[in-house]
């Protein structure tokens, strides 16, 4: 972990799919799908903590499952829908300072583009 821009220690922010196994490297997991993953437990997922309001708005998750070949747009309207959320933004970003390490636990089959990772990447922004 480095300083970042706010003065704030960067966390390692890992990304992992629900449907995994968890394991003790992931530490602390943070649900950040608006919705339960279908199929599995709330025993079997071990969620920490579940960002729900921090997910991707019903219509602009459903636009991006429809046209996965826009991942810069989606990125960009993800991060002004997380703009207007300050005040959760905030707090998740303290309680990942406080943490140093979590994993983002996501349920999308895309393991290389989804809102997992965008919000990983706007929340570094902010550090």
């Amino acid at each position: 972990m480095e300083g970042g821009k706010q003065g704030r220690v960067l966390p390692t922010i890992r990304l992992k799919r629900v449907y995994e196994v968890p394991g003790e490297e992931d530490g602390f997991r943070i649900l950040v799908d608006r919705l339960w993953p279908r199929g599995v437990s709330r025993e079997k997922a071990r969620i920490s903590l579940w960002v729900k309001d921090l997910a991707p708005s019903t219509g602009l998750r459903t636009w991006y499952h429809r046209e996965p070949g826009k991942w810069d747009e989606f990125e960009g309207k993800y991060f002004r829908e997380l703009d207007g959320c300050a005040e959760a933004v905030e707090l998740l970003l303290k309680e990942i300072g406080e943490r140093g390490q979590v994993t983002f636990v996501y349920s999308s089959k895309n393991e290389e583009r989804n809102n997992a990772l965008a919000l990983k990447n706007y929340l570094l922004k902010k550090f």
